[in-house]
């Protein structure tokens, strides 16, 4: 079959005439389409020279938690021409701080919907907001600053993850809300974006410090009685109002991030509705743990009972068993084998009996979780013919945890260098402990409530909320 012949061009040169049916469909739809997106003003924007274009008055920066780790704070600084053109304004000296969680703070998705569509899916949280900030800046005096964790976007994707394409390309779409909602409030903000889980997360206080540190502010300058934090998460209980119900809040990190730096927490119904404080409850409360000097034994009556033994530890990770021993019991003459240091259960069976043939007394630094695990032990002190004792760190997980944070967050506390822990190992020693008892071969059990134990300098440290 001889193939179609391609129509001739016209005498003049130009294509041949569309038909009828040609004209129905052409521009295509989708031409159609592109074609009524561009405004005039787009166009007139294209053609005027770089130098005539708007300026965007928000600038973009990134900031590490310390020299050796990626970056994980983002920081929008905007500077309206019609504002300061400074971060430092010493024109006014801004001592008070109105501080601002950003989503169901200051907006909220203008779809409905939990997560933004898009970089335009967003509205004021209630039409009284930016007016509201405007003249906390712009009468009041204040300095206002947006503080939120952003824990979806990753500023430094490893190039290998599996993680889908759109997740790792989420920061492009929020820098650019954020434009738009910081350019149409029109005063002079930052914001501080924390997008890991270290010290810069809230309600830990590295936000909190970047900001002062980026306007010259000494913790002194700042009027804490009348600066304020405002954020929906404060840990506020369901309530029942008749027919309709409200949820409690998702977390307390906003309430216990104005706690950690000693300003006033509202939530926005309170700040921007003048609504009545609801009832809040939080699920670790350090209310329930007060400085208090502590006894020479640690409170618990411990006295050195043998000439020499093993005492064995049993406990959480982030029980307190290491502090314990520092303060307590090295002053004793025991000398303590700890997995995390040795990295081996071997290595730590190897040093308790070289230990123990030197005439030394042992403590033993690990969680020893379930009866199996503690009867080795059991038998390597009988084989050396020592009594073993035990101590029983009895410390909720949920302050276990706390420790855990408050040491991997403070160097100071943290003379081993130890690193951060994942949920996973409180869970996994929940799931195999069974509580020690006397019949496994033990001299006897003594239990050791936990009480923080240190000076009333690192109380200030522990003494926050770290999760």
């Amino acid at each position: 079959m001889a193939p179609a012949k391609r129509p001739l061009p016209s005498p003049t040169g130009m294509k041949r005439p569309a038909s009828d049916t040609d004209q129905a469909i052409s521009p295509p739809p989708v031409k159609r389409k592109a074609q009524t997106a561009i405004s005039k003003s787009a166009v007139a924007n294209f053609f005027t020279p770089s130098s005539q274009k708007a300026k965007d008055p928000t600038t973009w920066t990134e900031r590490s938690p310390d020299d050796d780790s990626p970056a994980t704070l983002l920081v929008a600084r905007c500077s309206p021409e019609n504002g300061d053109s400074e971060v430092h304004d010493t024109t006014v000296q801004r001592r008070k701080i109105a501080a601002f969680d950003l989503d169901s703070t200051l907006i909220t998705t203008a779809s409905g919907k939990r997560y933004p569509d898009d970089p335009a899916d967003w509205k004021w949280w209630h039409h009284s907001v930016p007016e509201r900030l405007r003249k906390l800046y712009n009468v009041d005096g204040y300095r206002v600053v947006v503080f939120t964790n952003q824990g979806g976007l990753t500023l430094h994707p490893d190039p290998k993850s599996k993680a889908p394409k759109s997740a790792k390309n989420r920061v492009p779409a929020f820098k650019q809300k954020c434009n738009a909602v910081l350019s149409q409030l029109g005063i002079p903000t930052t914001l501080y974006a924390a997008t890991g889980k270290d010290i810069y997360r809230k309600p830990r206080p590295g936000m909190w410090t970047e900001m002062k540190d980026d306007y010259d502010l000494a913790e002194s300058d700042i009027d804490l009685e009348n600066s304020v934090f405002v954020g929906d998460a404060g840990g506020r209980t369901a309530e029942l109002k008749g027919a309709s119900a409200t949820a409690k809040d998702f977390s307390c990190s906003d309430r216990n991030l104005a706690h950690n730096i000693g300003i006033k927490f509202q939530t926005p119904e309170e700040f921007f509705l003048g609504e009545k404080p609801r009832d809040f409850a939080r699920d670790f409360d350090l209310v329930n743990f007060p400085f208090v000097e502590q006894e020479e034994s640690g409170g618990i009556g411990l006295e050195k009972t043998n000439d020499k033994d093993i005492i064995l530890f049993v406990g959480p990770p982030g029980a307190g068993k290491s502090t314990f021993y520092w303060k307590y019991l090295k002053s004793l003459g025991y000398e303590r084998v700890n997995q995390d240091i040795l990295k081996s259960k071997d290595k730590c069976f190897k040093a308790a009996a070289d230990f123990l043939q030197e005439g030394d007394s042992v403590v033993v630094d690990s969680t020893n979780p379930d009866v199996d695990t503690r009867s080795h032990w059991v038998a390597l002190a009988r084989k050396h013919k020592v009594p073993i004792r035990c101590l029983w760190f009895r410390t909720p997980s949920q302050l276990c945890e706390h420790n855990d944070a408050v040491r991997f967050l403070n160097k100071k506390l943290n003379p081993e260098g130890r690193q951060g822990l994942p949920k996973i190992a409180f869970n996994g020693f929940a799931s195999r402990f069974k509580e020690p008892r006397p019949q496994e071969g033990f001299q006897d059990v003594v239990p050791v409530d936990f009480k923080f134990r240190g000076t009333r300098e690192e109380y200030e440290m522990w003494g926050r909320y770290w999760l």
